[in-house]
C-alpha cells in the first residue's frame, strides 16, 4: 500500500475519536436538537418561499419537482408524511414573492441557518463576530441562495430528459449510455449538497478557513449521513413503531428524530475538521530532532583515511 493512503487510514481513527470527544464536550446533542427543531420549523416556510420564487420567475409548475428535490434523499418513512403535508400547503393560493407573508417565511427559514451558525462556531471554537443584524442578513441571503439553487436544479432536471432525447436522436450511439442520465441526476444532488455544506463551513462561523481545510469534514458528513439514512430506513421498516407511542404525531416525531440525527452528523463533520486542524497544529509545533553529535574519535579516523 502507498505510504500516503496508509498514513491517511492511520490518522482517521484517532481523529474520529477526538471528534467524538469534542462533540460530547461541546454539547453536540443539545445543539443538534436545536438545529433539528429550527429546521423542522423552517421546512414549510422555505418550500413556500421557493415555490413563490419559482412562480415569480415563471416556473410555478415546478413546485412538485422542488418538493421531490428536497425529500427524495430522505428515508421514505420520514419523507412521505412531510411531503404529503407540504403538497397540501402548496395548494393554498398565495401572493407574489415580495408579499409580507412570504418575506416573513424567509425570516423564519433563516432561523435554521442561525442555528447552524451557532453549531459551527462551537465546533470550530470560533463564534462569529458579526453584528446581529448582519448575521441575520447573511442567513437570509443563504436561504435566498438555496431557493434559487433549488429552482435552477429543478429546471435542469425537467429539461434534462428533453436534452437527452435530442442528443440520442442526433447521436444514436449515446443510447448505450442511458444509465448515465440517472447517474448524472444523483451526481448533481451530491454536488449541490456538498457545495452547500462547503459554503456553510466557510462563511457561517467566525475566522477564516480554506476549502481544502473543510473538505474532509464535508466528505465525512456526507458519507456518514448516507450510512445513517440507510440505517434509519431499516430501523423504521423493521423495529420502530412511533404510532404506538405518538399516535397522530408519529410522522412529525419521526421527522424530528431523523433531523436530530442528521444535525448531529453535520456537527460531527465540523468537529472532525477541528480535530484534524488541531492535529496538524500539534504536529507542526513539534521540535525538529537535533542531529546526533559526531564522535570525535570517529571523525578524526575518517579524516585520516581521506587521501592527501
Amino acid at each position: 500500500m502507498n505510504a500516503r493512503p496508509r498514513d491517511a487510514l492511520r490518522t482517521f481513527a484517532p481523529v474520529t475519536w477526538d471528534a467524538l470527544r469534542r462533540f460530547e464536550r461541546d454539547d453536540g446533542w443539545a445543539i443538534s436538537a436545536h438545529i433539528a427543531l429550527n429546521a423542522l420549523l423552517a421546512i414549510f416556510p422555505f418550500v413556500i418561499f421557493v415555490t413563490a420564487l419559482a412562480a415569480f420567475l415563471g416556473a410555478g409548475q415546478l413546485s412538485t419537482q422542488i418538493v421531490h428535490l428536497i425529500f427524495d434523499t430522505w428515508p421514505t418513512g420520514v419523507a412521505a408524511p412531510l411531503a404529503s403535508e407540504v403538497d397540501k400547503v402548496l395548494t393554498v393560493p398565495r401572493g407574489g414573492v415580495l408579499t409580507i407573508g412570504v418575506l416573513l417565511t424567509l425570516w423564519v427559514s433563516s432561523s435554521a441557518v442561525e442555528a447552524v451558525r451557532v453549531a459551527l462556531g462551537r465546533a470550530y471554537h470560533s463564534p462569529t463576530s458579526k453584528p446581529v443584524w448582519l448575521s441575520r442578513l447573511q442567513s437570509i441571503w443563504f436561504v435566498a441562495l438555496g431557493a434559487v439553487g433549488l429552482v435552477v436544479v429543478a429546471v435542469f432536471i425537467v429539461l434534462w430528459p428533453i436534452v437527452w432525447s435530442y442528443a440520442i436522436y442526433y447521436a444514436y450511439w449515446l443510447e448505450a449510455f442511458a444509465f448515465a442520465s440517472d447517474v448524472l441526476r444523483y451526481l448533481l444532488t451530491v454536488v449541490v449538497l456538498g457545495s452547500a455544506l462547503v459554503m456553510a463551513h466557510l462563511w457561517l462561523p467566525g475566522g477564516r478557513r480554506r476549502v481544502r481545510e473543510v473538505l474532509p469534514g464535508v466528505v465525512f458528513t456526507m458519507a456518514v449521513w448516507l450510512a445513517g439514512a440507510t440505517g434509519f430506513s431499516v430501523y423504521l421498516g423493521h423495529f420502530a413503531n412511533y404510532a404506538s407511542t405518538y399516535a397522530g404525531l408519529a410522522g412529525a416525531m419521526t421527522a424530528i428524530v431523523f433531523m436530530n440525527v442528521s444535525a448531529a452528523i453535520f456537527i460531527l463533520g465540523a468537529e472532525f475538521n477541528a480535530a484534524l486542524a488541531d492535529r496538524r497544529r500539534r504536529k507542526a509545533a513539534l521540535p525538529t530532532p537535533a542531529l546526533k553529535p559526531a564522535d570525535p574519535a570517529q571523525a578524526q579516523a575518517e579524516a585520516q583515511a581521506q587521501p592527501a
